[in-house]
């Protein structure tokens, strides 16, 4: 007699909880995209290059970093047209929205 009642109260506390969850992106975690930047307007959006189709577009997240190939954090302003570049990024209402960029050395 307990286990259904406390089978219920259990399953009522987990559709409460999934109720009041925030959208999330399909991957917490993100995803990463490797190529050279075509068009870049600071603090606002960055197109890449994959080589594997169509450019891909990214919106720059408020708090997105910038890396140089050793890891360091470097400034915006290092970013410029035709840089290869490693953008890691988290699917937003449908768009890319990039929170960390790297240079990749090449």
């Amino acid at each position: 007699m307990t286990k259904p009642i406390l089978a219920l109260i259990c399953s009522a506390l987990l559709i409460g909880l999934g109720h009041g969850q925030t959208a999330m992106p399909a991957s917490a975690t993100g995803a990463e995209s490797v190529g050279t930047i075509t068009d870049y307007t600071p603090g606002s959006v960055l197109v890449l290059d994959t080589s594997s189709g169509e450019p891909i577009q990214f919106k720059l997240g408020k708090n997105v970093t910038y890396a140089d190939s050793d890891g360091k954090v470097i400034e915006a302003a290092g970013l410029r047209k035709n840089l290869k570049v490693r953008v890691h990024y988290i699917k937003v209402s449908g768009d890319n929205v990039a929170d960390k960029i790297s240079l990749t050395g090449n």
